[in-house]
């Protein structure tokens, strides 16, 4: 049985667009609904997820769900707790949760897009 569709804010859908607009534009990538939200995935394997606010996948909070390297996940969420976070389930996997909301550092959030769909074995283009 699927998952319904999260209801979203004015808000949210404002910041799923932005993160829409950056996770596509990352090589082979695709979205596909997951838990009734937008997931984005490279070969099928996911990389990030949007978190609904009013549910525990955001904590009340408008947010995105990043695959990252552990250690990397433990400096973001002690030292910016109030922008990062552990997602349910996933932090022990090394996955980072970050708010998304006026204050967002939208470049860095790109940066960490990035780093999760390179975690996926995505190779970088060679220079040319």
């Amino acid at each position: 049985m699927a998952h319904p569709r999260k209801k979203q804010t004015r808000e949210s859908l404002q910041h799923l667009r932005r993160l829409r607009k950056i996770s596509l534009a990352l090589p082979d990538v695709h979205e596909v609904d997951a838990w009734g939200e937008p997931t984005f995935r490279w070969k099928n394997k996911m990389f990030a997820m949007f978190a609904t606010p009013g549910t525990h996948h955001g904590e009340g909070r408008t947010a995105v769900w990043i695959k990252a390297q552990a250690e990397y996940r433990n400096v973001l969420v002690s030292k910016h707790p109030k922008r990062y976070f552990d997602p349910p389930y996933m932090a022990a996997s090394g996955w980072v949760g970050a708010y998304l909301d006026e204050h967002t550092d939208w470049a860095e959030i790109e940066d960490l897009l990035a780093e999760g769909h390179r975690l996926l074995g995505v190779k970088k283009p060679k220079k040319k």
